[in-house]
């Protein structure tokens, strides 16, 4: 709908990640199916649906940094696309660290699938 750009930076705030880090994929229906609202004119609830699913994405990868650094994910701080363990900036996990651990590297806790991506169903 061309805001493909505004929907990547919203998307790189959310994580701290850089805009150019994320690809907008506008009604891919071979991965995602048909059916998912995509039409050529911008919804005013699309940055409601990316927040949504942001917010889902840093959960998990909150849970999931906990993991790595053997913490209590709740003790983990967010600071510009890391987990902080407190004060202690020496112990983090970046978003990018937290994505390659669910992607394979890392262990799992019990019930959690792997992989780092999320999806959001959002009515305006």
């Amino acid at each position: 709908d061309g805001n493909e750009g505004q929907y990547a930076q919203l998307v790189a705030d959310e994580l701290g990640v850089p805009p150019l880090d994320v690809k907008v994929v506008p009604a891919d229906t071979n991965r995602f199916g048909e059916g998912h609202g995509f039409n050529t004119s911008p919804s005013g609830g699309t940055p409601a649906a990316i927040a949504s699913a942001t917010g889902k994405i840093r959960e998990k990868a909150q849970l999931l940094a906990g993991v790595a650094l053997d913490a209590q994910p709740d003790s983990l701080v967010w600071d510009n696309g890391a987990f902080v363990l407190g004060l202690d900036s020496a112990r983090a996990q970046t978003i990018a660290e937290v994505a390659l651990y669910a992607h394979g590297s890392g262990a799992l806790p019990p019930g959690v699938e792997g992989g780092l991506d999320a999806q959001t169903v959002y009515r305006d």
